[in-house]
């Protein structure tokens, strides 16, 4: 017979042992969903003529990043779950940091570049396909990719450079910007930080922007010409939404001041930002959009 201390000890790991099974089990389901969700996408894009168009292009672009985005947190977290030692190498978090702002700030610039595309098709629709050809379309996509990875690519070399303490821990779920700025030693880390916030938000600021003048005079636009354009406008839901929950929990992450009495608000923010809204681009994009629906239809 076993002891009650012994089997309160046995009770206590095993539905500590449970619920780790349990969140593996949701997070496994959360990237299969994402990357099939998004594969699906991509499919359905290439297959179908009718979305051979600048804005599903950039959609393509958007699946693809998606994929990337949930792939350099999700496995870590994953193997994590059953792990009693959580460690990562110092180069294996800043290579993780340095893809995890390329994707971030792709997908800000790609969200910017699919407003204009809709600002041109709604508000000018006669010079649209002068002006968003191809080439255009390639060249937006190019400076999407370049500028983020240039722009990342410092951010990382500069937060490597930080001296950081012998006994310094991250507690976060992966390697992220503000908690590495936090572990570091160096008494010029708020100037860093500075500079690293400069960098993103010229990226995610511009993006932001970008949208938000480009659907001032879409909106304006719509109340203007009636009915022929608000039809028009049914398309910008989805891209809204998107746009809405990208930017609405970057912010919330990014802008709020981190407490270490928000532990668990701050793990859930970087889920939502990082794995949530990935898993549910694509189904706001295949619920709401006509076009993409149809195309489900055909396919099916």
């Amino acid at each position: 017979n076993l002891s009650s201390p012994t089997m309160f000890l046995l009770l206590v790991f095993s539905s500590a042992y449970r619920a780790r099974v349990t969140l593996c089990l949701c997070f496994s389901l959360i990237y299969l969903v994402t990357v099939r969700g998004n594969l699906f996408i991509m499919t359905l894009i290439w297959l179908d003529v009718h979305l051979h168009s600048p804005m599903y292009f950039f959609l393509g672009h958007l699946s693809f990043l998606d994929i990337c985005y949930s792939s350099i947190t999700l496995p870590k977290i994953l193997r994590d779950s059953f792990s009693l030692q959580r460690t990562m190498s110092f180069v294996g978090c800043i290579t993780q940091i340095y893809f995890f702002l390329c994707f971030g700030g792709s997908e800000c610039m790609l969200l910017g570049a699919m407003a204009y595309d809709q600002y041109l098709a709604i508000c000018h629709p006669l010079h649209y396909l002068s002006v968003m050809s191809k080439k255009m379309c390639h060249c937006l996509a190019a400076v999407s990719w370049l500028s983020s990875s240039l722009s990342s690519l410092i951010q990382a070399f500069l937060t490597a450079h930080l001296p950081f303490c012998r006994c310094s821990m991250i507690d976060h779920l992966f390697c992220e910007m503000p908690f590495l700025l936090k572990a570091s030693c160096s008494p010029n880390a708020p100037l860093n930080k500075a500079a690293l916030y400069a960098l993103a938000g010229t990226i995610a600021m511009g993006s932001f922007l970008l949208t938000l003048v480009s659907y001032i005079h879409i909106i304006g636009a719509v109340l203007q010409k009636g009915a022929g354009t608000q039809r028009s406008f049914a398309t910008c839901t989805s891209h809204l939404t998107v746009v809405s929950l990208f930017f609405g929990a970057g912010a919330i992450a990014y802008l709020v001041p981190h407490s270490s009495s928000s532990k668990q608000m701050d793990e859930a923010l970087a889920l939502l930002y990082a794995i949530v809204t990935p898993m549910l681009n694509p189904v706001i994009y295949s619920l709401r959009n006509s076009e993409v629906k149809g195309a489900i239809r055909k396919a099916l």
